[in-house]
């Protein structure tokens, strides 16, 4: 059974509300901010966008001189980071594989996997899956930082149904409609298109909500030593004041 992240077209056809205005789009202050929870990282450095996307930090890492490697699995989104690094002159990697299979031991001071890129796969062994890829293609003294929605964040705002109108004429409004299951650890969302021509589309998207003690844990488990815990990628504590779960963690 095809999964809803294994589909290009969903990519493709939600690519605009997926990265549209707001507090999570702007590449320039997420790299800014990323890079200094992941300090001190040497000139030049080999760093890795895991799960890349159209390459918005790709490019941005690009930028600031680290030797970048940007994997993903959807075609359209490498071919446009690709167009996006020759526009601005800068040479990068990229990658299509799957998060679950890629790896490449030792070859990366830092690693970045950004917008909440994990956790959608049913099978929780996946998840460690990746967890293992990371910490193996992380070189000693290496550093991951991963940002994404948590269980507690959700939870403090939570609303079942909510929407939103994405800006340019003729952009649709966007419905959302969300189911929580297996004790919160996991949510399914109804995206609903409204065109202004009277066409509507839905796609479901699932994935795993981790509370940060268990993504914290997890990570502990492979080998990540040691782990901290953030608020956001601005570093602010996780506790009340939290808007995403912002995760720093070391090999060795």
């Amino acid at each position: 059974m095809t999964q809803w992240f294994e589909d290009d077209a969903f990519w493709s056809d939600y690519q605009t509300f997926i990265f549209q205005g707001g507090q999570l789009s702007d590449p320039v202050r997420d790299v800014d901010r990323s890079l200094r929870l992941a300090a001190p990282l040497p000139a030049g450095a080999a760093v890795l966008d895991l799960c890349c996307g159209p390459g918005r930090h790709t490019v941005e890492l690009a930028r600031r001189g680290y030797r970048v490697t940007g994997v993903d699995r959807t075609a359209a989104y490498l071919a446009e980071a690709e167009r996006g690094a020759a526009a601005a002159g800068f040479a990068v990697e990229l990658v299509r594989e799957d998060m679950r299979t890629f790896r490449r031991p030792g070859a990366f001071d830092a690693a970045f996997n950004l917008y909440t890129s994990f956790g959608y796969f049913p099978d929780p062994a996946d998840d460690r899956r990746v967890a293992e890829n990371l910490f193996a293609s992380l070189r000693f003294g290496g550093v991951l930082v991963m940002e994404l929605m948590s269980r507690e964040v959700l939870a403090s705002g939570f609303r079942a149904r909510d929407w939103s109108r994405l800006a340019g004429p003729g952009s649709p409004i966007v419905l959302e409609e969300r189911r929580l299951s297996q004790d919160w650890a996991w949510i399914e969302s109804d995206w609903t298109l409204l065109f202004p021509d009277g066409r509507t589309q839905t796609r479901t998207v699932s994935h795993r909500l981790y509370s940060g003690t268990e993504l914290a844990a997890l990570l502990r488990g492979v080998g990540f030593a040691p782990v901290t815990l953030h608020g956001g990628l601005d570093g602010r504590p996780y506790d009340h004041t939290a808007w995403r779960l912002v995760v720093v963690a070391r090999k060795g």
